[in-house]
């Protein structure tokens, strides 16, 4: 958060006039439409206390009229103020006519302003969702979700607020301060002064203020990210809670975080109270002023009731716009916030793919070839790993927690991206680099099952098919049969039709694993990744799904990833990492016939393990082929925690 917090502050990504027209497409028209209705009840604004102002003053009293000089021609056709002075109910309904053009203006001017608010909100999310799409995997990993989600929610209603409430108003503000000052000054120099002397101090209070309301908003807002995430993250993983006992530790952590955002807030909401306050006093000593001088005028002879009556009404129109105009100043420093946090996601680089990327067949051989990689900010995790996949093959991997199995994988996906420059080697299908291949093609063509699958909050039938679209039920059901789910889904009562709750929580770890590599069994890619995808079912489970799977490949190439021994025993070729390095590759039968080495190691500690984990198996667990014993966690463990 600090580097974000950093890179906002001083470069604020798209510069803020480019973002709001990126926002505004779309919305422009009604905004337009909503400012010039706005302009049209400011206007009409000025007429009510012009009519009372003529009542009071030609009607009732006998001053001669003020009004412009075709509106008077006008009262003389209806006979004058003798005739009106009969007929005063003209007057009350001249004054109800104009509220009533005024309000159906206002209600033209809701409208239109709502109507553009949600048009720039749906404009704003389906970009910042479609950016957020297209930005890399790391990316994705180095932000919080819940922070992402609260820039998308609360930064973008800040942002829709203060263009459709504050915003839109400015100009009609000006317009009807304008308006105010020329009418107020035509009537009374020595009052106008007095009343526009409060003006620039309204104005140098509310500039003071909102830079300090600015800093503090921002504050809450990136407090209000990481409470976000504290809840996503314990809702997401509310089964991990659950299961260590931790709710209290929870509770108390957001309990902490939300004791920070609230205070955060009661500082923000007092210096508000401040502002406001010093507003109201200002407005009112403005008010208590203008009374005072305009009741010495009235009773010198210099000014008519019904004109003091009419300015007063103008001074009351003229001190709340000021007001307004003050707080859009402090309001605009709470949006150029959100506009910068906004800023830096859609100023994040996208993945984008080199000129000519073309479209290979991936059925070829697939090389790494002298792969060195480190994560951002982390030191070097694979250290010049080479080898050789033949197309059509099976390919194991095994390997301590932090080895680089899995990152050996997300390579190959082009999750993360090796140095362009090439000091981190490369990696090539059919001698084809991937980095000069299309992206989405690449995943497209490589089916991965990744160490924990995900399912959406949809059906069974959903999460399978995802792949691609209007996948028969009978594809679906035969990838579940493959994946050995088939018959346990069937014995739901809602079959295929199942509800899968949010990342899957109503399945088992082995029924979501299962899953997973069925949903990637209908893409049927020439490429296959099961990242440890069988860790949670049971020996059982797991030599049916190989003997399935062994018989329905085809031509694929696959990489299986796991701790089991026997799980990558009848692989064709089998690599073994340790901390970063490929310290052994060969058949099953090659490796453990060799002495010392760290795969016949693991197999005998395994093997040696095997009657433990039947034990394990009767007394019901799910997973006993995950638990190790310690002299396998040394043989096995050991170097980065990250894979």
């Amino acid at each position: 958060m600090k580097r974000n917090k950093e890179k906002n502050t001083k470069t604020g990504g798209i510069p803020t006039g480019r973002l709001l027209l990126l926002f505004l497409k779309g919305s422009k028209g009604f905004f337009a439409v909503s400012i010039l209705t706005s302009l049209a009840v400011a206007a009409l604004d000025m007429v009510n206390p012009q009519i009372i102002r003529y009542t009071v003053d030609s009607v009732i009293g006998s001053e001669p009229s003020a009004l412009p000089a075709f509106v008077n021609s006008a009262i003389d056709r209806l006979g004058g103020p003798a005739a009106l002075r009969e007929k005063l109910w003209i007057l009350a309904l001249a004054v109800v006519l104009v509220a009533l053009v005024s309000a159906v203006f206002r209600y033209l001017q809701r409208l239109y302003n709502t109507k553009a608010a949600e048009t720039l909100v749906k404009t704003m999310r389906d970009r910042l969702f479609r950016h957020i799409q297209s930005l890399p995997f790391a990316w994705h990993m180095k932000h919080q979700t819940g922070d992402i989600i609260q820039r998308c929610t609360s930064d973008v209603d800040t942002v829709k607020n203060f263009l459709s409430e504050q915003l839109t108003s400015v100009l009609r503000i000006v317009i009807q301060v304008a308006l105010s000052l020329a009418v107020m000054y035509s009537m009374n120099i020595r009052l106008a002064a007095a009343s526009t002397l409060t003006l620039p101090v309204i104005l140098l209070y509310s500039a003071f203020f909102g830079k300090k309301i600015g800093s503090r908003f921002r504050d809450c807002d990136e407090n209000e990210g990481l409470l976000s995430a504290i809840a996503q993250e314990n809702l997401t993983g509310v089964r991990v809670v659950r299961a260590f006992g931790r709710e209290k530790y929870e509770r108390e952590r957001f309990r902490a975080q939300n004791d920070k955002y609230t205070s955060l807030w009661l500082k923000l909401s007092k210096l508000m109270a401040a502002f406001w306050g010093m507003g109201d006093l200002l407005s009112g000593a403005q008010v208590l002023i203008i009374l005072t001088l305009g009741v010495q005028t009235c009773l010198a002879g210099e000014m008519k009731p019904g004109a003091f009556i009419a300015f007063m009404t103008y001074n009351s129109m003229l001190s709340w716009p000021i007001r307004r105009l003050g707080r859009t100043i402090s309001e605009l420093s709470k949006a150029g916030i959100s506009l910068r946090r906004l800023s830096d996601i859609l100023s994040s680089p996208v993945e984008r793919d080199r000129e000519n990327a073309c479209e290979p067949d991936l059925h070829g051989d697939i090389v790494f070839d002298n792969v060195r990689f480190a994560y951002e900010d982390c030191p070097e995790l694979l250290h010049g790993i080479s080898f050789k996949v033949k197309a059509g093959s099976t390919v194991g991997i095994l390997g301590g927690t932090g080895s680089g199995k899995s990152t050996l994988v997300y390579l190959l996906d082009r999750l993360y991206e090796l140095p362009a420059d090439g000091s981190g080697g490369k990696i090539t299908v059919g001698g084809v680099d991937i980095a000069d291949m299309r992206a989405r093609y690449l995943r497209k063509n490589i089916g991965m099952v990744l160490q924990e699958p995900y399912l959406f909050s949809r059906s069974l039938a959903d999460n399978i098919g995802i792949t691609r679209e209007n996948l028969p039920m009978e594809e679906i059901r035969e990838a579940a049969r493959i994946a050995c789910l088939d018959e346990t889904v069937c014995s739901f009562a809602e079959g295929y039709n199942t509800f899968v709750g949010e990342r899957g929580v109503t399945l088992s770890g082995g029924q979501k694993q299962r899953a997973a590599i069925a949903r990637m069994l209908t893409e049927k890619a020439p490429i296959l990744v099961f990242d440890d995808s069988l860790s949670a079912v049971d020996a059982e489970t797991d030599a049916a799904i190989r003997k399935e799977l062994d018989s329905h490949l085809g031509d694929a190439t696959v990489f299986l990833i796991s701790h089991r021994t026997s799980t990558l025993m009848n692989a064709d070729w089998i690599l073994v990492l340790d901390r970063g390095r490929l310290v052994e590759q060969g058949t099953h039968a090659a490796l453990i016939a060799a002495e010392n080495g760290l795969y016949r190691r693991i197999y005998e500690i395994q093997r040696a393990g095997a009657e433990e984990e039947k034990g394990e198996e009767a007394s019901g667990r799910e997973d006993p082929g995950e638990t190790t014993s310690e002299p396998e966690k040394e043989a096995m463990e050991g170097g980065e925690s990250r894979e």
